[in-house]
């Protein structure tokens, strides 16, 4: 019977428990229902101006600047790099776009951008436009970095550029690193670090045989061993 009445006690106590809490809660709610709902109907009107912002102003100008980049797109296939940057008059180039849509326009617009303005020898705007990028797609974002590197060969800063160049190849572990690591090599030789460019050709040699450049860097090894 004692066991009986402590569990009444226990199950009395704990309801009374459950009684205060409701009881605290619709004395919070009571004292303060007028910041509830103020916070709840702010909270709604900022989930309806986003909503209404991305339907009716983000969207509409990300299909616009998609279809600008249609144009430019196709100049730059052709190899236009001039006319796929800068537009003829009727049509955006990627410069115009990226300045006007920025990245409504998708993020590869900064990647076109930098590698018309790489294509025709204007290297610091290159670099300006190629840093902008921030893609995810690792190899989109390895010929980025790539693209960066061959900007410093041109402006003969050769530190900046290896660099480069091998964060590229680190970044896509396949047959595309082998063409960064080629140009690391080719850079170091430059530098008169010859050690450094038989390391980058032995890593072509060792991880990537079937590479285009795999094919031929044992002529890279023997040029620099017999040296």
């Amino acid at each position: 019977m004692a066991k009986k009445m402590d569990l009444k006690e226990q199950e009395k106590l704990q309801q009374e428990k459950v009684d205060e809490r409701v009881s605290a809660v619709e004395t919070f709610f009571n004292e303060n229902k007028k910041l509830i709902w103020g916070s709840l109907i702010a909270l709604l009107a900022i989930g309806i101006i986003i909503l209404c912002y991305n339907k009716f102003y983000l969207q509409p100008k990300k299909a616009e600047a998609q279809e600008q980049m249609f144009p430019a797109e196709s100049a730059f296939r052709n190899g236009e790099f001039d006319l796929a940057l800068n537009g003829d008059g009727n049509n955006l180039g990627f410069a115009q776009i990226a300045s006007q849509y920025g990245k409504k326009a998708g993020k590869s617009v900064y990647l076109y951008a930098g590698s018309c303005e790489l294509n025709l020898g204007n290297y610091e705007s290159a670099l300006d436009y190629l840093k902008k990028y921030s893609g995810k797609d690792e190899i989109l974002a390895a010929r980025a970095l790539g693209a960066q590197g061959d900007a410093y060969v041109g402006l003969e800063k050769y530190n900046e550029a290896v660099s480069c160049f091998e964060k590229a190849a680190a970044k896509v572990d396949n047959m595309f690193a082998a063409n960064y690591l080629l140009k690391a090599g080719v850079v170091y030789e430059e530098m008169g670090n010859t050690a450094k460019a038989l390391e980058a050709y032995k890593k072509i040699r060792e991880q990537y045989p079937q590479s285009l450049e795999g094919y031929d860097i044992d002529k890279y090894i023997s040029r620099l061993e017999t040296e």
